[in-house]
């Protein structure tokens, strides 16, 4: 392939990005700054990048990760995974969005992907990460990343021990369900674009 710009390509460099990407936000911890990664996909299983995970927990990286099948990660271990939250969600829908934030410092980086973290995406399929620069765009994905962690209908929290406990809502709070508010969400995009409301006609003056 020719040099790439902007993409990262499986099995060429996108294991390498998501690294350093990790990196930064150790850096960033050790250096007093706020440093966190939050993740959706469906699968986690690669050693390099759990080791990786591991030493930025240590570091004081705050990591959000919903995985939606196998993790052979293990969160909330005291010395080795504190800061590292993992919950599963399997709902009526069948998800397979890869999604990756990362704090970057206070200028967030956010990526789509076809590629769970796992070697046999990484070092042996053809996969694509792709940016997401549109400010609009980026903060509709944190709004679902956000989603996934406010679930308390569907979502299975990962024990130290490697067990699953299943979220509740605790007394006095509203139950949320991450695909449903999903499902609404994209209602009403459909809407808007099907229904867009009042338009005003402003014709063109002969001089114009």
């Amino acid at each position: 392939p020719q040099p790439l710009q902007r993409l990262s390509l499986a099995p060429i460099n996108l294991r390498q990005t998501v690294l350093e990407h990790i990196r930064i936000e150790i850096e960033h911890a050790r250096g007093g700054l706020r440093a966190g990664i939050t993740a959706k996909m469906n699968s986690l299983i690669d050693t390099q990048i759990i080791d990786a995970l591991y030493e930025a927990s240590a570091a004081g990286v705050d990591i959000r990760l919903n995985i939606r099948g196998i993790c052979c990660l293990r969160p909330g271990v005291p010395g080795l995974s504190d800061r590292i939250r993992v919950v599963s969600i399997v709902d009526r829908y069948l998800e397979h969005a890869r999604i990756f934030h990362f704090r970057h410092g206070g200028e967030p980086k956010a990526y789509i992907a076809s590629a769970d973290w796992m070697s046999r995406n990484l070092d042996r399929r053809i996969e694509l990460m792709v940016p997401v620069d549109d400010p609009a765009c980026r903060q509709m994905i944190e709004q679902l990343l956000e989603a996934c962690f406010r679930d308390n209908t569907n979502a299975w929290q990962i024990q130290p021990d490697g067990s699953h406990k299943r979220l509740t809502p605790g007394r006095g709070v509203k139950p949320f369900r991450c695909q449903e508010y999903l499902w609404q969400y994209c209602r009403q995009q459909h809407l808007a674009l099907t229904n867009p409301g009042t338009m005003v006609f402003t014709p063109l003056r002969a001089d114009q």
